[in-house]
């Protein structure tokens, strides 16, 4: 009988590849079609924008890449980070843990595929409130994965799951 662990593997990866496919095909239309990189601005409501913004960094500009050898370190080091997503996935039995984490990874390999590509991470995504911009601009990979951090923590302090009898224990 299979175990939880590969009953959810499937959905966490599948999760990931849905993730990275939305990932880039808007950065596809963003930068094709609808010709952000050359518009700057697109104003779509009184809450939200499309704006173009390269981000050499990760989150809030921390650790900007000014070099191609400090952008290879981000691309490895958040490879590594999607590496131990995969591990996590692999071993989680949690299925909301493994869907969580599925979010994550496939944002991290939409991000790492814009900066091995591009050399920065496409950014369009603007809500505000009139002036004011609370968010950051982002993407659909960097919501992925503020989405699925948010519920990796929320069911680490909020759900218990089940106690499983020691005999039914899988070796670890």
């Amino acid at each position: 009988m299979a175990d939880a662990r590969s009953l959810h593997r499937p959905l966490g990866f599948g999760v990931a590849a849905i993730v990275l496919l939305l990932d880039q095909i808007s950065k596809w239309a963003i930068m094709g079609p609808v010709a952000l990189r050359e518009r700057g601005l697109i104003e779509i409501t009184g809450f939200f924008d499309l704006r173009w913004v390269e981000n050499y960094g990760v989150s809030m500009g921390f650790l900007i890449a000014g070099s191609d050898r400090e952008r290879w370190l981000l691309v490895a080091g958040t490879a590594l980070i999607a590496a131990g997503i995969v591990a996590w996935i692999w071993r989680e039995k949690a299925k909301g843990d493994v869907v969580a984490l599925g979010l994550v990874l496939g944002g991290a390999i939409g991000n790492i595929a814009d900066r091995t590509r591009l050399g920065y991470v496409a950014d369009f995504l603007d809500p505000h409130i009139g002036d004011w911009h609370p968010f950051l601009v982002f993407n659909v990979a960097d919501a992925a994965i503020t989405i699925g951090v948010l519920i990796l923590v929320l069911r680490a302090l909020l759900v218990r799951e089940p106690k499983v009898p020691a005999e039914n224990v899988d070796a670890v």
